[in-house]
């Protein structure tokens, strides 16, 4: 349950980067997906950071662990969009 949340903040954070930095933008598609992977692989990371293993033990879905997924997600999903539109622009050069 946590992986989805994460995704589809991620998918969410992605699209607000997007919005946000125009000359780094892939396309509502390009930063949905970016965004989603991000979202993913972040609320992953700082799940295991906090010491929750992979973030998938659906017996602790708390609120601070919502709030973490949420967090996680959006963040990574910003960050990853953000990462692969500059990738997209340096190699347009």
């Amino acid at each position: 349950m946590e992986l989805i949340i994460q995704i589809i903040a991620g998918l969410i954070g992605g699209n607000a980067a997007g919005a946000g930095l125009k000359n780094l933008s892939l396309g509502t598609a390009g930063n949905s997906v970016a965004g989603a992977v991000g979202g993913g692989l972040g609320g992953m990371l700082t799940s295991m950071m906090a010491g929750g293993g992979a973030g998938l033990d659906l017996s602790n879905l708390d609120i601070g662990a919502l709030v973490q997924s949420i967090a996680g997600g959006g963040v990574g999903g910003a960050i990853l969009t953000v990462i692969v539109g500059m990738l997209k622009k340096a190699l347009v050069k």
